[in-house]
């Protein structure tokens, strides 16, 4: 009797300890399915910020209904490690997709975005400085690889039996009826449903980008075979400029927005109506239009270099085709007309093979200005010194040949602190030392971006300094002799534009010589410092052909 309750007893506390077993597997199987899950539609839930984003991921569901039916065996620990690290996988690719949106307001390729990994690294280290950049990647890299471990365990310590201990077919069914729902969700459209299949998606999407890439190289290479290439045989080759200096200065993120948009317009408007006085009270005459740029939040070589080759680079496959073609540029077009061609590239701080490719007789980087101050954190120099530079050692270095340059202003460049007064007097800047005093000014980029509203005011402000510097520089600098372009390179980032904004930028042209501004007044521009939106604004990749025309033949 007591052998036999004994004997019910243990059977009751082996089966007890069974059902904890198997309940402890399924457990992990939810587990498993949540994180795959969290995984694979978190990045889009944050892009599209919860309206209308997906709560459960079909592949999610397949994976967790496939690992119910697998023995635990080597070869299930294996596939799950597989599968942990093909999750964190796409979670990277869904971010880079979610950034690429955020920052550049266009879809991620992998085709040709991967290399962009190490412009992200370099912009952290610019805002966080070494260490704290090195030390937030390991923590990345840590939480990574933990994750695709927790989800390998989850997985294949899931339900060890269940092919034992209870029929397939309700499982089996469950994945049937997940895989088909996923299918039709192709096949209709119901903005309400929240059922997405985000690898399926991705692969898709790549793919298309991918095709549409090769496609986009063939196409290219056709327009870089048949379009004009050198202007060197142009009759009185920019003759009309009289020898007067060009400055094409490009300002780091200044686009139309920093103008029109509400929330922009009170700072920066008032420094365009300052400009358009110091101008007028300076005897400069003063034009402004928009040109339309071919990227948006960064990638400014794109704009820079479709200015200079009259070709619409919107990608890297194309800035890539251009680098290693041979044809000319407006560098080269200058060089013709005896022009000394410089670029004063002051965030170039490596290697910069695309300086002796565009033909410059100097390129003047980083580390070839003599700057005594102190960084301030992205940006490397703050552009009045840029400004004092290009006027105190480029300018008079050989006086004899009249000089077209390229600069780049690079104040207005996220994190967009700390904002510099202006100096009023110039002559004081010498080697930069000056500005040591804002060494460690304004507030850290890690916690200025805590606060959305607080960097979309910076930013205005960043625009509303470099719009003064330029204006300083042109009331004290500029003469008949010279003929100053100053543009954006592009828009910023959809966080400060919106996005629906437009890609345009705005475009100042200023002189001491009337008729040296005249042409852009028949080409469509408006008198004054606030470009006329009634027009079409024409792409960057218009300017080469028109420059040269409107400035050639007899003076």
């Amino acid at each position: 009797m007591n052998e036999r309750a004994g004997g019910r007893a243990a059977d009751a506390s082996r089966g007890r300890s069974e059902g904890n077993r198997k309940g402890a597997g399924l457990l992990r199987l939810l587990g498993a399915l949540v994180v795959v899950n969290a995984l694979l539609l978190l990045p889009d839930f944050v892009l599209l910020g919860g309206r209308g984003a997906a709560w459960i991921a079909v592949e999610a569901c397949l994976i967790a209904s496939v690992f119910a039916l697998l023995p635990r065996r080597r070869s299930t620990w294996i596939a799950a490690i597989g599968v942990g690290a093909l999750a964190v996988l796409v979670f990277l690719v869904e971010v880079g997709e979610t950034t690429t949106w955020l920052a550049l307001h266009r879809p991620l390729n992998l085709s040709m975005d991967v290399w962009l990994l190490d412009s992200v690294h370099h912009l952290l280290v610019g805002m966080l400085g070494m260490p704290t950049t090195l030390l937030a990647e390991l923590i990345a890299l840590a939480v990574l690889v933990g994750t695709g471990a927790v989800v390998a365990w989850l997985l294949a310590s899931g339900p060890s039996r269940l092919e034992r201990s209870g029929p397939r077919a309700p499982v089996l069914a469950a994945a049937a009826v997940v895989a088909a729902g996923g299918v039709a969700l192709d096949l209709i459209e119901r903005p309400d449903v929240r059922v997405d299949k985000p690898v399926v998606r991705l692969v898709r999407d790549q793919s298309s980008r991918w095709a549409q890439t090769r496609a986009d190289r063939a196409a290219f290479a056709a327009d870089l075979a048949t379009a004009p290439s050198s202007y060197a045989d142009t009759p009185g080759l920019l003759s009309r400029l009289g020898g007067s200096d060009v400055v094409l200065a490009f300002v780091e993120s200044y686009g139309l927005s920093a103008i029109e948009d509400p929330r922009y317009a009170p700072i920066v408007g008032p420094r365009l109506d300052d400009l358009a006085a110091r101008a007028e009270a300076a005897g400069l005459h003063l034009v402004s239009g928009r040109f339309v740029a071919p990227s948006q939040g960064g990638q400014s070589w794109f704009g820079h270099a479709s200015m200079l080759s009259g070709l619409w680079l919107d990608s890297q496959i194309r800035y890539d085709a251009l680098l290693r073609s041979g044809r000319e540029t407006l560098v080269d077009d200058f060089r013709h007309a005896g022009y000394r061609t410089v670029a004063l590239m002051p965030a170039i701080t490596m290697a910069w093979p695309e300086g002796v490719r565009f033909g410059y007789d100097e390129v003047w980087a980083r580390d070839d200005i003599d700057y005594a101050g102190p960084p301030l954190n992205w940006v490397t120099m703050p552009d009045q010194f840029t400004w004092s530079f290009l006027q105190e050692t480029i300018r008079p270095r050989e006086p004899a040949r009249p000089l077209f340059a390229e600069l780049g202003l690079v104040s207005s460049h996220a994190p967009w602190t700390p904002i510099l007064p202006v100096l009023d007097d110039w002559d004081e800047i010498g080697d930069g030392a000056v500005f040591d005093r804002w060494r460690d000014a304004g507030e850290a980029p890690e916690e200025l971006w805590l606060d959305r509203d607080r960097v979309r005011e910076h930013y205005a402000r960043s625009v509303e300094y470099a719009v003064h510097v330029a204006a300083s520089w042109a009331e004290r600098y500029l003469d008949d002799g010279t003929l100053l372009i100053l543009l954006g390179d592009h828009q910023p980032a959809p966080l400060v534009t919106g996005d629906d904004a437009t890609w345009e930028v705005p475009v100042h042209v200023l002189s001491g010589d009337r008729a040296l501004v005249e042409p852009f007044l028949e080409w469509g521009f408006a008198e004054g410092a606030r470009p006329d939106g009634s027009g079409e604004a024409l792409g960057m990749d218009f300017f080469r052909a028109w420059f040269v025309e409107a400035y050639s033949g007899d003076a």
